[in-house]
């Protein structure tokens, strides 16, 4: 498993790495973010969704359970903060939602990490500071060199 690791200072750098990522997804992707409150996942779904040529109009799933952003490849951005086992994710139909012209955004993925697929894309954004973020992107050799 390839393993990207950088340090970024500020919201704008954190969707500007995150395009990069999103232009190197294709469906079926999934992406398993990990860290705490306020750490900085929808911030990051943002940067995903312009880099896969989709408005940037992302807001957070909190209430919702699932937001949808539809283009060429479908985003869809869940939040399993209330997820705590497989019966209540079976509940969710997220299941349903995998397939080959989408890409699965998860926050709180912990709460769900044993029903993840085999070729999940793990995603840690460690909240150092108010704006500084420590980010690792963990997933097959696409992900080994996101830098410039």
């Amino acid at each position: 498993m390839a393993k990207y690791e950088i340090t970024l200072d500020s919201p704008e750098k954190t969707i500007a790495f995150a395009e990069k990522v999103g232009k190197k997804l294709s469906g079926g992707d999934v992406i398993a973010y990990r860290g705490g409150l306020g750490a900085g996942k929808t911030t990051f779904t943002r940067g995903l969704a312009i880099g896969m040529g989709l408005p940037d109009e992302v807001s957070s799933p909190t209430f919702s359970l699932v937001n949808e952003y539809r283009g060429e490849l479908t985003l869809y951005h869940f939040d399993m903060y209330r997820i705590l086992n497989e019966e209540a994710l079976e509940t969710t139909g997220f299941y349903d939602y995998m397939d080959d012209s989408s890409v699965i955004a998860v926050e709180w993925s912990e709460n769900i990490e044993g029903c993840l697929p085999d070729n999940t894309i793990y995603i840690d954004i460690e909240r150092i500071s108010d704006n500084v973020r420590r980010i690792t992107v963990k997933g097959d050799e696409r992900f080994a060199d996101l830098g410039d």
